[in-house]
């Protein structure tokens, strides 16, 4: 359980530094991929940053049950961006599909170690 939390919440971790900083520094792969800069993107920089924060915070105190209900609403979110976007081309979309698939199967670890 612990191996599968700690992928998880690295890939978070990870992946959310580089996001988070080209979300913030308006970088041009960031317009390219999330659109232009404006309320919308500054919201979407907010929840990043806060599932960031999580991540790093579940990785020094690593809590199961929070670990689970950060990951299931980040798979939620995730399974759902290709029908509210309306595309399965964007890269950001395509992502998100795979690292939904990293934290179903760190649930289901998860699960089977706390459930039994």
């Amino acid at each position: 359980m612990k191996t599968a939390t700690t992928l998880s919440l690295g890939l978070n971790i990870l992946v959310l530094i580089p996001v988070c900083f080209g979300l913030w520094s308006n970088a041009p792969w960031a317009s390219e991929s999330y659109g232009t800069d404006g309320v919308a993107r500054g919201i979407l920089l907010a929840v990043y940053a806060s599932i960031l924060i999580a991540s790093i915070g579940l990785m020094i105190k690593p809590l199961p049950s929070a670990v689970c209900t950060l990951l299931a609403l980040q798979v939620a979110y995730k399974l759902l961006s290709p029908l509210a976007a309306g595309t399965l081309s964007n890269p950001v979309i395509l992502s998100n599909l795979g690292i939904a698939g990293v934290h179903l199967i760190t649930l289901a670890v998860i699960g089977r170690v706390l459930w039994r």
